[in-house]
Formats: C-alpha cells, structure tokens, sequence
C-alpha cells in the first residue's frame, strides 16, 4: 500500500501561516534577563526590484527591500534565526548592540564568525543590556549591506518613559545607497584592477530615491503628517560610502539621539550623519495647515579627493488637511518648498554642529568617562599604496593600487574567524598579537606626505586585559590627500572626548578634553585633516573590529581588532561559541 509523503493541504496551509506570523509577529517568551525573549526568522533570499527604471535582484531579508524593522525594550533577550539561501556566503551585524559576553553574536565576517553557507543557518542570540534607542543591522561581508540591512528599535523598558515628551508618532528614516549594477561586481572589479570603484546611481530614503532622479517620481518616500503634532524621526545613515546632510524645509529639528545614546537636545535646521551613525530627532509640525508640501532631502558631505556621488535623494513632507476628513485629504499640487542645505564640502558646518554633541550627564543617565586611562594608543587613519603586480596593470595613481591603513597596517581578511582561532587557543598562522600602538615611522601626518606612502599588509590585532581604560587619539593624514572617516567600534560605546584640526600635540591638547559631558558614541568621525580622541572601558571580552564605515576604504584595509581578554570571574568570561556556528 502506498503513502504519500506529500503534506496534506491542511498541514501546508497550518507551516505557511506560521512562517508569515512568525515574520510579522515575532514570538515572545519569557526571559531570564529582566526582559523577554523576542524571536525572529531572516530568510536571506532574493528578489527582483525595480529603481530607476531598470529591475535588478538583489539580496534581501525575507524579500523586503529595506529590511524588517526589530523591535525590542531595554533588557530583552533577541534571538533571530538567519537561513542563507542565496549563492552569497552571508553574516549579519547588530551595529551598535553591546554584545556584553555575546561576542559570538557580533557577524563581522573572519572576525567573530565564519560566514553562513548557502543553504545553513545560524541563530544570534544576544540581550540589550543598558541600551535604548535606535541602531540597526546590515550585513557585514563584502558590501551585501549595499541591500542588506534593517532598523534596530529599543524601547526604554515598560514604565520608563522617554526624557522628552511622548511623541505622537514614530518613523524610520533610513538613507541608503542604490546602484544599477550589481555591487560585489563593482567592488570586485576595483579590487581587481586596484582603482576606484564605480560610484552610485542614487541615494534613497527607505529604498526610494525620489522624484529628483530620472524615472523615479513614482518610488519617493512621504511622511504624511497631521497640523501641530511631534513626530520622532529615527534616522539611519545606512549608506555604502557617503556621510550625508540632512534637511526639511521650512521645519527645525530637535537633536535628542545619537547612536542609542541620549544627548542634551538642541534645535537645528540641517545635520550631519555619517555611515553607520543614527540620529533621533524630534520634528515639530505646523500648527496650523500650511497650504503647501515640503521637500526632506539629503546629499553628500565630500572632505576627500575621490569621486562621488553628487546627487540628492528626496522625500516629501505631506500636511493632512485637517477641514477635509477622508483619505483624499492630502493634496499633491500645493507650492513645494526645497530645503537649503550646506555645501558639499562645508567642514565648518559638520565641526560645529558636532561640537554641540553632549550628552545628558544626569542622575538617571550618567556619562561614565574614565577620568584616568590605563593605555593610551595613537592610531594614524588614512589612504596608501600597493605596488602594482608584476605583469599587471593597475589603475591606482601612477600605476599603482589604493590601499588604506591604521598606523600603516592594512588590515588582511584572515581565512578563519579570529574569535574562534583566539578561543581554542589556535591562533598561530591566523593573526599576530603586535598591533602597533603608534606610528612606527612618525611623520607630519597633515603636512607634506612621505615619499613612501606604501602600506604593510598583515593580520594584526591589538590585545588588551579585561576592564582596561584606554584613550585612543586617531589622526587623518595628508597621503593621498585628507579625508573625514567615519570609524565604528564594535562591542562598545566610547566617549568623544577631544578633537581638532592638523597635528595633534599630546602636550597641550588633552587639556582641552571635556571629561564631564562628551557625547557618548560607537562611531565617530575623524576630521578631515584631523584628530579625534575617545575614550572606553574594555569591559566587554572577545575580539572586536574597529574600521572606517566607508565600505571602499574598509575594503582597502582600513580596519583592526581589539582582543579582550577575559576577566577573573566568571561574569567577565566569554562563553563557549554556541553549536551551530558556522564553519570556515
């Protein structure tokens, strides 16, 4: 007698509803943490979408573009099972969350994990200790994250309110980046060829482009918004290469947020928001109806010498009429009014209004700066050069390769994950343990470059004990010409605590540090022909990447690893990985 093997119709209807409301609808359980558990399922997968006229497939989370948004509060355990089914190796990053003892749940490529294989999965599993706020996840291998990311919303814990009024809405803006080409083939060719990879079609906001661009009227964002209500905007620079201004016309908006960090609030008509920073801003309508629609836009903010994407993503500000009550009350041929945003190179303008970046240094929300510092490091952060390959030619200046470096060490992609090389005690082969903490060969790092502006490449990390307090100073440099880069710390927030202009001078500029209120970050920019000094406790074991979040300069080597040792008690060890990593 033969059984089918097929699933009755009953039982197929029974796992497809699952999986949708499992998608919509993560599931909660109780936690042993202060929260509850929140789980979520990321199918990576494919799918055609259509910008600027011409469709393209692209790799997404559960076939959306961008991404599921995750929702959690402050203490909740997040657990989130991600399958690859694409021909990509896959690994996905929480950028900003703490990973305090979780550092298998980190993603960094070769740095905490290897990647996710076509056709295996793997489950993150971490808790928001001590976070709230807004962050977000991409993915973090080769430049996938081009499609590849989502929102990360924490909310205070249940009965804690926020430090600011209720708002009457909440919104995510997230700024990306859309090429009609596929882009590990752009990135893949520059490498190739050791130039410039091809820049951008388009900017959007929340996957749209707006109506500035040819054949993109119909794909533009609008926030319809009703007379004399507070909106909380939630804004995400998930852009590949660009730091981007940021504008409404006619509106101001109210600064209280910056990477999941309370600050103290101020008005401001445009900001600056760099790639993998976030900003909660608070956006205070019209009181009464203004008869007209208003341009939010954004564009590059451009201190280096490379080419760029010199376009402006659009989106439109709609006023619900409040005279006219139905679903037509939103009127499209009403004046529209654009934005007046700075310059494409106004330094002037990103330094002041970084300078106003405080944090709250309150009783319920204290800034905890290290007063005193264990180890000081001076980074050196910029462009250099490979030679060129025998028998090759090499689009870099003068035949020549692009490369990037942290005190001249361009960092090498090891072919094994490093936390793990580090956990079972295998790391010979794998990584050095010499990271330089200064310059080997010092020089007038914004003055007239070196002769040789040639890098080392190598796989070098930087190790420090458990509960170190370090000061970093990262300096910009002149080879290849100055450059503002944006560089993210994994598995910390730190404290800006110093910047300025030229050479930093480590006799006079500490006294000048604000140790009592400085915006607490995980990713801050180095000033253009300039230097940036933070500060941070190493309370947090495991190996954790720092690099520039300009996708093309990380894939140049700019970037390095912090291992933290563990601690004496058992709180401050790192636990065994879990099974299911994944295998090199």
């Amino acid at each position: 007698m033969a059984v089918s093997l097929m699933p009755s119709p009953l039982l197929m209807t029974t796992l497809i509803f699952a999986r949708i409301t499992l998608f919509l609808f993560p599931s909660v359980t109780e936690s042993h943490q202060t929260g509850i558990t929140r789980h979520y399922q990321f199918d990576v997968q494919m799918a055609n979408v259509t910008r600027l006229c011409k469709t393209k497939n692209i790799v997404t989370v559960n076939g959306h573009f961008p991404g599921p948004k995750i929702e959690a509060r402050e203490g909740d355990r997040v657990v989130i099972r991600v399958v690859n089914h694409v021909a990509h190796n896959i690994t996905l990053h929480w950028h900003g969350v703490r990973q305090l003892r979780s550092a298998w749940a980190d993603g960094p490529a070769y740095i905490t994990q290897c990647p996710i294989q076509t056709g295996q999965s793997y489950m993150y599993n971490f808790t928001i200790v001590g976070q709230r706020g807004t962050l977000w996840w991409h993915a973090h291998i080769s430049w996938l994250r081009a499609t590849l990311y989502g929102p990360i919303v924490i909310l205070p814990k249940l009965g804690v309110p926020y430090p600011f009024t209720k708002p009457y809405k909440e919104v995510p803006l997230i700024f990306g980046e859309w090429w009609k080409a596929d882009t590990e083939l752009v990135i893949n060719q520059a490498l190739q060829t050791g130039g410039g990879p091809n820049v951008s079609d388009a900017y959007t906001i929340n996957g749209l482009p707006g109506p500035l661009y040819n054949c993109s009227a119909q794909d533009t964002f609008k926030l319809k918004v009703k007379t004399g209500k507070t909106y909380l905007l939630r804004l995400i620079n998930a852009a590949v290469n660009d730091e981007l201004f940021f504008s409404i016309a006619n509106h101001s908006l109210t600064i209280m947020e910056v990477d999941a960090v309370y600050i103290k609030p101020f008005k401001t008509s445009t900001l600056i928001i760099a790639p993998g920073q976030t900003t909660n801003v608070l956006l205070t309508t019209h009181s009464n109806y203004p008869n007209a629609n208003f341009f939010m836009e954004a564009r590059p903010y451009v201190s280096g010498q490379a080419t760029f994407d010199n376009s402006t993503v659009t989106g439109i500000l709609e006023y619900e009429n409040p005279k006219i009550l139905s679903s037509y009350s939103f009127n499209k041929n009403l004046p529209l009014f654009k934005p007046i945003l700075p310059a494409i190179n106004d330094t002037s303008f990103v330094t002041n209004f970084t300078k106003k970046l405080r944090s709250l240094a309150n009783a319920q929300f204290p800034a905890n700066v290290p007063q005193t510092v264990d180890q000081k490091f001076f980074f050196t952060v910029g462009l250099g050069l490979n030679p060129c390959a025998k028998n090759q030619t090499c689009q870099g200046p003068n035949g020549t390769r692009f490369a990037a470096s942290i005190n001249n060490v361009s960092f090498v992609m090891p072919s094994t994950a490093l936390l793990q090389s580090h956990f079972s005690g295998k790391s010979r082969g794998v990584y050095a343990s010499n990271f330089p903490i200064m310059p080997l060969m010092p020089f007038n790092y914004t003055g007239t470059p070196p002769n040789n502006s040639f890098v080392t490449n190598v796989t070098k990390v930087l190790v420090l004990p458990f509960n170190t307090s370090v000061e970093l100073v990262m300096q910009d440099t002149s080879i290849l010409g100055v450059e503002s880069h944006p560089l993210h710390l994994h598995g910390f927030n730190f404290f800006v605590v110093g910047q300025g202009f030229g050479n930093y001078n480590p006799a006079k500029d500490p006294a000048r540090f604000n140790l009592v209120d400085p915006v607490e970050r995980n990713t801050v920019g180095v000033p253009a022909g300039g230097w940036v000094a933070i500060r941070f406790l190493a309370d947090n074991p495991g190996v954790w990447f720092m690099h520039c979040h300009l996708e093309v300069h990380t894939s140049w080597g700019l970037k390095m690893a912090w291992l933290v040792l563990d601690g004496s008690l058992p709180n401050q060890k790192l636990p065994p990985p879990p099974s299911d990593l994944p295998k090199c």
